[in-house]
């Protein structure tokens, strides 16, 4: 699996830190985002976000945090694989 990297937080001061890169082979992108606390976890287990669709988080996905501040990573990160004709 080839990654291609989009961007890390630019608040970072070293060590780990949310961070997007590009899977052209998977046509996916990968984030690396914080663990999320108990209190998000519950949120998303009990709140029904689509009318008839089961809440919380299935087996064999998960949920990370990112800052808002990695906005323009993200939209950066997409604009090259629609670039890349990926989308």
């Amino acid at each position: 699996m080839a990654l291609r990297f989009g961007g890390m937080d630019p608040n970072t001061t070293g060590g780990g830190s949310p961070t997007v890169w590009v899977d052209d082979e998977k046509r996916e992108l990968v984030i690396q985002g914080w663990v999320p606390d108990e209190e998000l976890l519950t949120k998303i287990s009990t709140t029904e976000w689509v009318p008839s669709h089961d809440t919380g988080i299935p087996v064999g996905e998960n949920v990370t945090r990112i800052p808002l501040r990695m906005a323009a990573i993200l939209r950066k990160a997409l604009d090259d694989a629609e670039r890349s004709g990926l989308l």
